[in-house]
């Protein structure tokens, strides 16, 4: 078979978990590190013919002014997250990476996120967000165009941005296009920006982040006009994974879930853009909703995000269950998560990336419901529980073996 050639464009670029995707793509590719961690590597997905490492070529945009290599001795020096016999082998695959990277947009970021800018992307504050999104566009077509690509799938990995006027949510493409040329400044978050600039350039869409991005009715309008895909928000990858498998647990045993507290603690860049209320407030939107659709009752809850400088890429997670069992006696579960942020995000980006390369390769648009169990808040479907969510990606995974197997 011949070799396909897939362009993975990162919103966030020189971030953590980029960077740890980057790292992580580079040592599969060398044979440096084993397939832990990846959904993708299990073996019923093997009948997929997915991607392969080699395959990959990565660009991207960032606002920040640094390189793969500094960033992930960064990881390595504050957070002992990689070992330096993986640097040492991929540093030359690094470097490379680098020179496709471009300035991003600060349209509607914020002050925290716009304080990490650098003079490359401070030089475009004052564009429009059609200006933004016209120059989003032209960067990733000159990335497939420079790489010969097949295709390209832009994901956001970028630092929480605010929440946007909740009625650009409901927004149809009309209201988006009206936005996008009006006189006055759109309140369009960076987002959904990057998300519009993907599918003007033909490119597929994957939100793993909990900012908007393309959660709008009319970008799921714009994507089936330009017949590309899209999915997220926000991955699954700690504490919500948590909920979202022990929920169903309470509701299965008629356990009535009185409170439940999830304290969090963690120290990188994006807990530092987290530190801000603004920008906090999508974060908690995306974490704090599960319970009720699993549980079919809202119980007292409470989810802090605080920023903890010396836990570096670590994070902490505390969580108190107080439920009533039978004749009213109150019991208590308490569980801690303790992971390394990066390394659980990471491999579930690459999943992201070979599935939705896969779904494309069968020439379908809009939005892949099929792939909820990655998300806290996924697009496209109404289960909340993980379990039921992974059964329809392996429904999908069949359906998709079979198609092969009658080709």
């Amino acid at each position: 078979m011949a070799k396909r050639k897939v362009g993975v464009w990162l919103i966030g670029a020189w971030g953590g978990v980029a960077t740890t995707v980057v790292v992580g793509l580079a040592a599969l590719k060398k044979g440096l590190t084993e397939s832990t961690g990846l959904v993708t590597a299990l073996p019923n997905f093997s009948r997929l013919d997915l991607i392969d490492w080699d395959e990959i070529v990565v660009g991207g945009h960032e606002i920040r002014e640094t390189s793969y290599g500094a960033e992930a001795r960064v990881l390595v020096e504050k957070s002992h997250v990689f070992n330096e016999k993986t640097l040492a082998g991929i540093s030359t695959q690094l470097a490379k990476f680098d020179s496709n990277i471009r300035p991003g947009t600060l349209y509607n970021v914020g002050d925290t996120i716009e304080s990490l800018a650098g003079s490359a992307s401070l030089k475009l504050k004052n564009e429009t967000a059609a200006q933004a999104v016209a120059r989003l566009a032209k960067d990733i077509e000159g990335f497939k165009k420079k790489e010969k690509l097949d295709r390209v799938i832009v994901v956001n990995v970028s630092s929480t941005e605010p929440p946007p006027p909740d009625e650009v949510r409901g927004w149809k493409w009309a209201d988006v296009q009206k936005s996008l040329n009006g006189k006055g400044r759109s309140p369009l978050p960076a987002s959904t920006l990057y998300a519009i600039a993907a599918m003007q350039s033909g490119s597929h869409f994957v939100n793993f982040t909990p900012s908007v991005g393309s959660d709008i009715p009319g970008l799921d309008e714009y994507s089936k006009q330009q017949q590309v895909l899209h999915v997220g928000r926000d991955g699954k990858t700690g504490e919500t994974l948590m909920k979202a498998v022990l929920a169903p647990m309470f509701a299965a045993r008629n356990l009535k879930v009185m409170s439940w507290v999830g304290h969090n603690i963690f120290g990188n860049l994006d807990g530092k853009v987290l530190d801000d209320p603004v920008n906090k407030a999508n974060k908690v939107r995306s974490k704090d909703h599960l319970l009720t659709e699993i549980l079919g009752y809202k119980p007292q809850t409470l989810v802090s995000i605080e920023y903890i400088e010396s836990m570096g890429d670590w994070k902490t997670a505390w969580d108190h269950i107080h439920f009533q069992g039978f004749l009213g006696t109150p019991m208590v579960l308490q569980f801690t998560w303790q992971g390394c942020d990066s390394l659980l995000a990471a491999p579930l980006v690459i999943d992201l990336i070979r599935l939705t390369e896969r779904e494309a390769r069968r020439g379908t648009s809009g939005v892949m419901s099929h792939l909820a169990s990655f998300f806290k808040s996924p697009m496209g479907t109404e289960e909340p529980a993980f379990a039921y969510q992974f059964q329809q990606l392996t429904h999908w995974v069949d359906r998709v073996s079979n198609e092969s197997d009658e080709d």
